[in-house]
């Protein structure tokens, strides 16, 4: 059909570019007042403009960087009103999981459930990336539990965009344990069999963190 050759390490170095930006983002080495310029990660990375250019595009793309002058990037700063959006989609996906789960009258997913809650619970980190590691994961778990592969894209996509970190990011200004907790109430939600119930204490639970990011965001830098 007439397509080029690809170069296959210039697009693994561009996959890595991304990879140690998105950890400086949520370790703060990059802040929201700082500006991201090609040429000095250029530098810093010691490799050409390209694969940069590329990662820093893919970032643009997924809502997590917006230009800032020619050659430049900033952290792109979310309203209330997408956190409404974005808490919105998460609660559609997850109570559906959710109902799901509920339905499927399974205890062993609901066992699993458990332990896994537990031992993400258990943190010996309080930093603000360890409580939001734990939290993805005991919700992805009950995404993954209903093996409906569309319900946890979904879910990835959501969880990877620009809600990952800069929302996350603004609860070291609130009491982090909020973050967490009521995680096991949803299970016993889901061991009732009533998908109803189920999904609307997942449900409820999502919004109680949504107004969590909104009292967060009185005091951040992240606030648009």
């Amino acid at each position: 059909m007439g397509f080029r050759s690809l170069s296959q390490p210039r697009v693994r170095l561009a996959d890595q570019v991304y990879d140690q930006i998105m950890q400086a983002i949520r370790d703060g080495t990059i802040s929201a007042d700082d500006r991201i310029v090609q040429e000095k990660l250029a530098e810093e990375f010691e490799i050409s403009r390209t694969p940069i250019r590329e990662a820093l595009f893919r970032m643009e793309q997924e809502g997590i960087l917006t230009v800032a002058g020619r050659g430049g990037f900033k952290i792109r700063k979310i309203g209330n009103a997408e956190i409404s959006e974005l808490y919105g989609t998460r609660a559609a996906i997850e109570g559906y999981a959710a109902r799901l789960l509920a339905e499927t009258g399974d205890k062993k997913i609901c066992a699993d459930l458990r332990d896994l809650i537990r031992k993400e619970e258990d943190l010996a980190d309080n930093s603000v990336q360890a409580y939001f590691e734990a939290n993805k994961a005991i919700h992805r778990a009950f995404v993954e539990a209903t093996n409906n592969r569309y319900l946890l894209d979904f879910f990835d996509n959501i969880w990877g965009r620009v809600y990952s970190f800069t929302l996350f990011a603004t609860l070291q200004n609130v009491d982090m344990s909020k973050s967490l907790g009521d995680h096991m109430a949803l299970v016993d939600a889901i061991e009732t069999g009533d998908g109803s119930t189920a999904a609307e204490k997942m449900i409820a639970h999502i919004f109680d963190g949504k107004e969590l990011q909104i009292e967060a965001r009185k005091s951040t830098p992240f606030q648009g």
